[in-house]
């Protein structure tokens, strides 16, 4: 793989798996503006980990303190806010997990398109734009309720249809909900933690039994790239959304999604 081709999908792999701005939108796109054959199982796994170990990284603080939380809930049956914000994360991610071992086949059978993810794009940012527009509250997650975890864990699950952005959706559903900005966005990014793991585990476990041949230096040059861009987007992605909001996303969701229309129609 050239080096200028691992670079250029790692740092999109490190800034989209956070921005509310789609994955699959933009690894549409790469191919279409360069020509760059597919990069291989292996390289999508190694960019998983990368930007996997970032948000562990950035977060280690807040995942130490809920999994000692977690424990005492189960041991102790100490119920404090880590502890109900630990089981939130666990809970959240059941609805995409079941969604994706049930329905990821069919989904991709009749969603996988440039005109469904552009109107991915377009519908699911301006959902975004009213919601920060509309919606946006004040709570802490912290105070998180079952009925936040059931609806935000929902919401995640529409994640598997192309354009829609796993953490876009996430982070509608987080302001629709009442909780804050910030707020929104941080449980937004520790719920990803379980579901890229679990996407990356199979993803592993498919190059285990396909057992092709691996370029390792590009597979380890991207995991890095990938996961320094990934630790930086999430710090700056926080840092501006409590100034300037989500907006800025939407204009540039629904400026990629008719690129797509006109590339496609």
């Amino acid at each position: 793989m050239p080096l200028i081709q691992t670079i250029t999908l790692a740092i999109i792999q490190g800034l989209t798996e956070f921005l509310p701005v789609s994955s699959s939108a933009h690894l549409l796109l790469v191919p279409v503006f360069t020509g760059w054959p597919d990069q291989g199982l292996a390289f999508d796994v190694g960019l998983h980990a990368g930007s996997l170990v970032a948000v562990i990284i950035y977060f280690r603080k807040e995942i130490a303190e809920m999994t000692s939380a977690w424990w005492n809930s189960i041991f102790k049956r100490e119920f404090t806010d880590n502890a109900r914000l630990a089981w939130a994360i666990i809970l959240g991610t059941i609805p995409v997990g079941l969604a994706g071992l049930f329905m990821r086949d069919i989904v991709a059978g009749l969603f996988r398109s440039p005109i469904v993810t552009a109107g991915g794009l377009i519908g699911f940012g301006l959902l975004l734009g009213w919601a920060d527009w509309r919606k946006r509250g004040e709570r802490s997650i912290g105070d998180i309720r079952w009925v936040d975890v059931f609806f935000i864990g929902c919401a995640q699950a529409l994640a598997l249809i192309p354009g829609t952005s796993r953490s876009g959706i996430t982070i509608t559903a987080g302001l629709i909900s009442g909780f804050s900005r910030n707020e929104a966005a941080r449980f937004s990014f520790l719920l990803s933690i379980p579901v890229i793991a679990l996407a990356g585990l199979l993803e592993a476990r498919s190059l285990i039994q396909t057992g092709p041949d691996t370029d390792w230096s590009a597979v380890i040059i991207g995991m890095v790239i990938s996961g320094i861009t990934a630790f930086a987007c999430i710090h700056y992605f926080l840092t501006f959304i409590r100034r300037i909001g989500m907006q800025p996303f939407v204009a540039y969701r629904v400026a990629l999604g008719i690129l797509l229309l006109v590339l496609y129609l």
